[in-house]
This record gives structure tokens, sequence and C-alpha cells, in this order.
């Protein structure tokens, strides 16, 4: 697998892809599904943490 590569979208998800692992503030892994590339939310409002789900298009 590839580096891992993070990209801030502005006034969006943070889209993490390539060879990463994500863990929680305990250090217990978070599954990812397998997923090659992840969003995880930036703004604090998503129901499915850590992970994007589009309310950030709700935000001002």
């Amino acid at each position: 697998m590839s580096e891992a590569k993070l990209v801030v979208k502005e006034d969006g998800p943070i889209l993490v892809s390539g060879d990463f692992s994500l863990c929680d503030g305990e250090g217990n892994p978070i599954e990812t599904g397998g997923k090659a590339t992840i969003a995880l939310c930036a703004c604090g409002r998503t129901e499915s943490g850590p992970f994007c789900d589009g309310k950030h298009k709700q935000c001002d």
C-alpha cells in the first residue's frame, strides 16, 4: 500500500487514503471497513463519528 495521505477539504471532511490505521483516543482500533479512502468529520456535527456523514453541508 502507499504512504498515508490526508487531504483537508475546504468546509468539508478530511480525506485519508493510503496505508493508515485509525484508533480512538484510548488507542483502540476503529474499523474502516477495508476502504482505501475514508472521510473523517471536521465539523464535529456527524452522527457517525469519527466518519463524515455530510452534516458539514448544514453548517454556517
